[in-house]
């Protein structure tokens, strides 16, 4: 039997980004690939992002995030998710620990992130510096400018997008700006391919944004691993620096997602910032079942 069963998660959600928190602090255990796709194969602990939580590895950090996509691949962030794992281990009977504060300090495969309570129920991500380079992204290609890259979909004389921003976000993200509505364009076919394109060797999230206002953008995502999501923390946070970078928008702007909005700023010292709402749905326990051969 998996050590996962019967293990409690927390079943959340940050501006409809669908998150599953599990804590597996003071245990050796470990989430294989297989088990975060059975995990998200039910309907009762679905997600986009499945949020580990491990026992501290570096010294003055509070847990260690192991980030999954639907998929079963890992994830370097997920800022959505990180306000989840916050809000649990500052409010969760469970997960709280002694002498909490407002804030915490979480270290992921993509290096250490801060996170403050700024309401009740909202939270602030540092999300940490964009990587721009091309070759810190990552992207096949050297691009000396990543502010618009060499890429299409459709036919040459009359593409269906191109020339995406590129950023490194904890994920590698392309940006395609657009003066048509998101909603207009079939991101369901067009995301799966842009995704595996070979210019991006650790694949990438797909965004379609339209910047309807100096301090406004309306984003649609195709995450890497996850698909088409409700929301995307980094996603919002890539969009927003590409934009600043192009001099659409200031560096700061509200990022509109069909699961809601998220405020974004691109500070002076270059970290990024991200804030936003979390909502508890539920809690429940791991079937063994979902484990076994062949489920």
């Amino acid at each position: 039997m998996s050590a996962l069963a019967h293990r409690r998660f927390l079943k959340m959600h940050g501006a409809g980004n669908a998150i599953v928190v599990l804590d597996l602090r003071g245990t050796a255990i470990t989430v294989e690939p297989e088990e975060a796709r059975a995990i998200a194969a039910d309907p009762g602990s679905a997600f986009d992002q499945l949020m580990v939580v491990h026992d501290p590895r570096s010294p003055g950090t509070d847990a260690f995030m192991r980030i999954y996509n639907t998929d079963g691949s890992e994830s370097g962030a997920c800022g959505n998710g990180t306000r989840c794992v916050a809000f649990a281990m500052l409010d969760d009977p469970a997960m709280a620990r002694p002498a909490e504060s407002g804030r915490l300090t979480l270290e992921t495969s993509a290096g250490l992130v801060e996170v403050k309570r700024v309401a009740e129920r909202s939270f602030t991500v540092d999300m940490g510096r964009p990587r721009l380079a091309w070759n810190e992204i990552p992207l096949r290609d050297p691009f000396p400018d990543t502010r618009r890259i060499e890429l299409q979909i459709g036919p040459i004389d009359d593409p269906i997008l191109h020339s995406p921003g590129a950023v490194g976000m904890g994920n590698p993200h392309a940006v395609f700006f657009t003066e048509r509505d998101p909603d207009t364009y079939d991101l369901a076919r067009i995301g799966p391919l842009l995704e595996n394109h070979p210019i991006f060797p650790e694949r990438a999230n797909i965004s379609v944004a339209q910047v309807t206002g100096r301090d406004r953008i309306k984003l649609r995502v195709w995450e890497r691993g996850a698909g088409l999501t409700l929301a995307c923390g980094t996603a919002a946070c890539a969009t927003v620096v590409a934009a600043s970078r192009l001099r659409m928008i200031d560096r700061h702007a509200t990022v509109s997602l069909p699961g809601g909005d998220l405020a974004v700023e691109w500070r002076a010292d270059d970290h990024v910032m991200m804030t936003g709402p979390v909502f508890l749905e539920a809690e429940g326990t791991l079937a063994p079942d979902l484990f076994r051969p062949g489920a």
